[in-house]
């Protein structure tokens, strides 16, 4: 029976990494909706392929929307963005893409510091002040990361975490036009943390944003540069599937910490 099954195994993975290879053209346009229920296994391992299939099931009412905003962000990541960062990257010094990356995760800090509070964490509260401050003063509003150096590294928090440690649930699973995967109450979160940082004004950058466009669009430049994520790298015909799970999955763990 463990051979049995070891070989079905094999099998699958064989077909799947066939797949994968066969859709790597286009990655992106992976179409499948439900993608362990097109196969075929042996007999033994039904009650397997109806436990997996029903594991990476993720309440997705909005689907074919999402997928074409996931063929959008798609095409607009290829076409657009990622020419842009290789463009930035080669005629941006390393030390200045490193001092602009830590000064748009200083002013990340502070809805992080706010949420933190939010949710009660006071020693996360407290180290996240700390960072702020450090970083802010001694490391010249942000564009060093002295913090970090200290023992105190980023501890991103946000509104949809508020939300859901107070157990509002997730709601519908959404992909955001260029912000990619979110759901409801997330998306909600990233509402109310826009307009709480440009309420907070913190080092007169959002008034500043709002005259000069460079500088939103070095955060978006710089926001793509330091996301590691690339459409296709995870080498599957399931990707759209793959990445719905493994977000609900990842806010779920985050909401937890």
């Amino acid at each position: 029976m463990a051979k049995h099954l070891f070989f079905s195994a094999l099998l699958l993975g064989s077909s799947l990494a066939n797949a994968a290879q066969s859709n790597a053209a286009n990655a992106a346009d992976e179409g499948f909706t439900a993608p362990l229920q097109s196969l075929s296994f042996t007999p033994g391992l039904d009650n397997f392929v109806a436990a997996s299939d029903s594991a990476m099931d993720v309440y997705d009412p909005l689907e074919g929307w999402n997928r074409g905003v996931y063929q959008f962000n798609y095409h607009l990541d290829q076409w657009v963005m990622l020419p842009t960062v290789r463009g930035y990257t080669y005629v941006t010094p390393k030390f200045v893409r490193t001092g602009v990356s830590n000064f748009f995760s200083n002013l990340g800090d502070l809805p992080s510091l706010a949420n933190s509070a939010l949710q009660l964490k006071g020693e996360r509260t407290m180290r996240t002040t700390a960072r702020l401050l450090f970083n802010t003063i001694i490391g010249v509003g942000g564009i060093f990361d002295p913090a970090t150096a200290m023992g105190l590294p980023r501890e991103k928090e946000d509104f949809g975490q508020t939300l859901g440690y107070y157990g509002v649930p997730g709601g519908a699973y959404l992909v955001l036009p260029v912000f990619g995967p979110s759901n409801l109450r997330d998306t909600s979160g990233l509402v109310v943390d826009t307009l709480a940082e440009q309420s907070a004004n913190y080092l007169n950058v959002a008034e500043e944003s709002r005259r000069n466009l460079a500088i939103p669009v070095l955060n978006a430049i710089d926001t793509r540069y330091t996301t590691p994520y690339r459409y296709g790298q995870l080498n599957t015909p399931f990707e759209y599937s793959r990445v719905r799970y493994l977000y609900t999955e990842a806010r779920k763990l985050q909401i937890a910490e």
